[in-house]
């Protein structure tokens, strides 16, 4: 499994080996030594999500203030654009964001660790993402930024206006919203 670190170097984008034949593939979807060894610390992963959505469903960017959630996120069907925000506020990257499409096809996983917001939008007819988290959901302490903060400028890659939930449009700005000190 090849691991590359994006332009926030905290964000690690994973890819791997697939075996093919005419009878289908086989890859290792998740190897807890080469992942610990490429985030360079101990991670446990304590619960497991699995959402599917429609096209143009936007989803996020949400967060915990308290409990946050390290997540390895992955598409099986279909095709997403999945972005982090580094919303640390003593971060030099705060306030910015990397995006990768994810899809079945390319089988590549993005792990986005604690102090950051994550999101991402359906380019598929559906798809289903699924992602493991360092921590359980705490409805309490999740918390959104608006997709459409003009100070983060993210790129969502589509070009209609996206179906977002009633919770996520109601989301603050970055620079209004409860952040990572």
């Amino acid at each position: 499994m090849k691991a590359t670190p994006l332009a926030i170097s905290d964000v690690i984008l994973f890819e791997p080996k697939v075996f093919g034949d005419e009878r289908g593939f086989f890859y290792e979807s998740f190897n807890h030594k080469v992942f610990e060894a490429a985030v360079g610390k101990k991670i446990e992963f304590v619960q497991d999500n699995h959402s599917r959505s429609a096209k143009n469903v936007l989803r996020g960017l949400h967060y915990q203030t308290q409990q946050p959630q390290g997540k390895l996120v992955r598409v099986v069907q279909g095709e997403v654009f999945d972005v982090a925000v580094d919303i640390r506020k003593n971060s030099p990257t705060f306030g910015q964001w990397v995006g990768e499409v994810l899809s079945a096809e390319n089988k590549k996983q993005l792990w986005i660790p604690e102090g950051f917001a994550h999101g991402f939008v359906t380019l598929s007819e559906t798809a289903e993402f699924l992602y493991k988290t360092t921590d359980y959901w705490a409805p309490t302490f999740e918390r959104c930024i608006r997709w459409d903060d003009p100070e983060i400028k993210i790129d969502w890659t589509i070009k209609v206006k996206p179906l977002v939930s009633a919770k996520d449009s109601v989301g603050h700005c970055l620079l209004d919203a409860e952040i990572f000190a």
